[in-house]
């Protein structure tokens, strides 16, 4: 797919702002893939063609990269990223009926994002908090011993910052 060159010159700068801040070179590119997606928790085509450019390296290994960790995406994404975990402590313990309350509390499925463009729900396997199970993470933030009933209030928490 071609990419626009207005497309390709509005993130250039950008790009190689982040790319001179974490140093040229391969194994900055975690860093700076994540520095990148800070401002709209996904990746463009253009953004990491710029960064194949600016690094001098494949944009199937930019690519390969940004794809291989779940962290990263290369599709929309909402503001919020709602990573809920899936491993068998907080399977266990409820994790399917908080997924149930997450997608009836914001009309969409796992994998989807709100019209809005606020939420996106993902699955994650393991968040590394099972002593707290069910647990899931709103972009940085953890959220444990989570029911059904205080999935609404956790989304409150993000519609009241939002006022």
């Amino acid at each position: 797919m071609a990419i626009p060159k207005e497309q390709l010159d509005s993130v250039k700068e950008r790009v190689i702002q982040i790319v001179s801040q974490n140093g040229a070179k391969e194994e900055a590119l975690l860093q700076i893939l994540h520095d990148i997606q800070a401002d709209d928790n996904s990746l463009s085509e253009a953004e990491l063609l710029q960064v194949a450019r600016a690094l001098d390296i494949p944009l199937s290994r930019v690519y390969g990269v940004a794809t291989f960790y779940s962290l990263y995406s290369v599709q929309p994404r909402g503001k919020f990223i709602i990573r809920i975990c899936e491993s068998a402590p907080c399977h266990i313990v409820g994790a399917r009926a908080v997924i149930s309350a997450f997608e009836e509390a914001l009309g969409i499925k796992m994998g989807e994002t709100t019209t809005d463009g606020k939420f996106t729900l993902e699955a994650t396997s393991c968040l590394g908090v099972c002593g707290v199970a069910p647990a899931v993470m709103i972009n940085d933030e953890v959220y444990g011993n989570l029911t059904p009933d205080k999935v609404v209030e956790v989304l409150a928490e993000y519609d009241a910052d939002e006022a």
